[in-house]
């Protein structure tokens, strides 16, 4: 099965599906994304991006809510603070490294620190 992502003119997805992999393939076959994007265009209109649960493809597996960054050709989730940054692998960063001591943490944007969870 082959999962598509309908993104908006913002580039942010709106839904994703799952289609057959035949609906993907050339003659031959072979599994192209621009033939299953064309596919799910034919369907429902809008446009679509391929995504892999695995990561293989665009660092993400895309989801309602996430943009889809076409220079760094991946699914980035939303930000989950305003603090946090972006890094190469598209995943997002706190300014602080959350401790590895063992016990839970929940990120405080007021302080930018890492709070002990009761």
């Amino acid at each position: 099965m082959a999962h598509f992502a309908e993104i908006d003119a913002n580039n942010v997805v709106l839904r994703v599906i799952v289609i057959d992999n035949k609906d993907t393939s050339d003659a031959n076959g072979v599994e192209k994304e621009h033939i299953g994007a064309a596919f799910c265009e034919r369907l429902f209109g809008g446009t679509w991006k391929q995504t892999s649960y695995n990561g293989n493809m665009r660092k993400h597996y895309a989801g309602v809510g996430y943009t889809y960054n076409s220079v760094r050709d991946a699914f980035i989730p939303p930000q989950p603070y305003q603090s946090w940054t972006l890094d190469d692998d598209a995943n997002w960063q706190p300014p602080v490294a959350m401790p590895t001591d063992g016990q839970k943490y929940s990120w405080n944007e007021t302080t930018q620190t890492w709070d002990v969870m009761a």
